[in-house]
This record gives C-alpha cells, structure tokens and sequence, in this order.
C-alpha cells in the first residue's frame, strides 16, 4: 500500500501487540511506517509483531509501559524518538473492558477503565502534540502530525452492563472532537475510528460459539463479524494525506450496527 505515501513516518500504536492494536501496527509497517508496538503485560507478543514487521524489511520497536501513567507515556515517545528521530503519527489504542451489573461494578474497576481507555488516551495525545510542536513538519507531509483514537460504537450505543466502557468511551469522543478543534490550526490533524462487533480476544464470547454468533450478527446489518484488518485498513487512510481535510470525524467501522438494525421493521 505504498500509494499511500506513508513512507518515512513514524508512529507510535498503543496496545499494539494484540487485536486491533497489532493489526494498524502491522498494516501500517506494509506501508513503509517506522511502528512502536505498545505494550504493557505483553512484552512476547509485541516482540513477535516487531519481528514480523523487521522480517518484512520494515523498522519497529517494542515498548513497554502503562498508558494511564503520564511518566510511560513520556518515556515510550522519548524512546521511539531516541530511536527514529521523531513521531509523525499516533494511535491511542489501549483499551480494557471490566464489566459488572451497575450496583455491582466496584469503584476499582470503573476507574481502572477509566485510566486506562479514556484517561490513557488523554495523556498519550498530549505527548504526541507536545513531540509534534517541537519538530520539523516532513517535507512530504501535509500535516504537522496525526492523532487517530481507537473508540467505539459505545460511543453513541448505550451497553448495559459495561457503564464504565461507555462512559470512558463517550468522553473520548469528545476529548477527539475538543482537541480537533483546538489543534487544527497547527495542521495537526486529530480522528477517531469507531468499531463495532470485531473478532479480538477481548470478544471471544461473543463470536467463538455459533449461538452467540448467530444473536451477534442480528446486530450487523452487514451480515459479518468484523476483522481486525478491516479497522487497520481504516486507520492507515486516516493517517496518510488522502484524508487530509478529514478533522474531527469518527470514522464507524461497524458493518452498520449503528442503524440499529431492531427497527428494520419499524421498531
């Protein structure tokens, strides 16, 4: 996918060793993008996708850290800059799932989701537009630098049961939309992707028996689960100069689950 123009850049993918994550980070090294694999348990996995990619003449870099603390996040860009000279691209990736009936859900797991997936993305964001402002614009480029948050459909489509997941990705949406706005004039560009139902460990239940399978895909007007690659091929769009006047937008990567496909019949 060198018709990109991707070549030359260099990104950061937090939780880039598993599911979404690995796919934008693979699928953004075909593109002849320097990657940095995020990872925090899964130091293994995010050296297997940065072999895949060197194996594939691209360049990448593994790097530990906890996406909620702002000391991991500084080094992870200090390091990947210490290593490729600079960030042109991040995707805030990261993100878990803690889920428990409202009145059940303990203080320790809404905040967990919360630092992570919401609060995460925040201080992975702010680094990025730090690193951006402090560098040279690429020739080739025409944005300063590129932020695409990795969201949800939970953004708009309430989920009971998961009020934590929902609400952290709720407020992602707008703290998307808010630094799109702020930022814009410096010709950083700032998006987010929206999945629905996508096949990734984190969903296993929902997709690896053929019952909940079957009552997933009531869901998806499109009749398919999504791929992991199906959200990377998005991602890479965002981040190359084809969408360049693309600011502020979600991107819903969803096979339609967000026409609320129960009112096909008139509700």
């Amino acid at each position: 996918m060198h018709w990109l123009g991707l070549e030359g850049r260099t990104a950061l993918v937090t939780g880039g060793s598993s599911g979404i994550g690995r796919a934008i980070a693979e699928e953004l090294g075909k593109c002849g993008v320097k990657v940095g694999v995020n990872y925090h348990s899964g130091r293994e996995s995010a050296d297997e996708v940065v072999r895949g990619l060197e194996d594939q003449g691209g360049e990448a870099i593994a790097l530990g850290g906890d996406v909620s603390k702002p000391e991991d996040c500084k080094k992870m860009v200090e390091q990947l800059v210490e290593r490729f000279g600079r960030l042109d691209i991040l995707v805030a990736n990261a993100g878990i799932q803690r889920d428990a009936p409202f009145t059940e859900l303990s203080l320790e797991d809404w905040q967990r989701v919360i630092d992570i997936n919401l609060t995460g993305a925040f201080l992975c964001a702010q680094e990025a537009v730090r690193r951006f402002r402090q560098q040279p614009p690429l020739p080739n480029a025409k944005a300063r630098g590129n932020i695409i948050f990795i969201n949800s459909v939970h953004q708009v489509i309430p989920w009971a049961g998961h009020v934590n997941y929902a609400a952290s990705k709720g407020g992602m949406k707008l703290l998307m939309e808010t630094l799109a706005q702020e930022v814009a004039h410096e010709k950083i560009r700032v998006n987010a992707i929206a999945p629905g139902a996508i096949r990734t460990p984190i969903n296993r239940p929902a997709w690896s028996e053929e019952a909940a399978l079957a009552a997933l895909l009531e869901m998806i007007p499109y009749g398919r689960i999504g791929e992991p690659e199906d959200v990377a091929h998005a991602a890479v769009w965002l981040a190359s100069d084809l969408s360049d006047y693309v600011v502020g937008t979600t991107l819903f990567v969803d096979g339609g689950m967000t026409l609320y496909p129960t009112f096909r019949e008139g509700g």
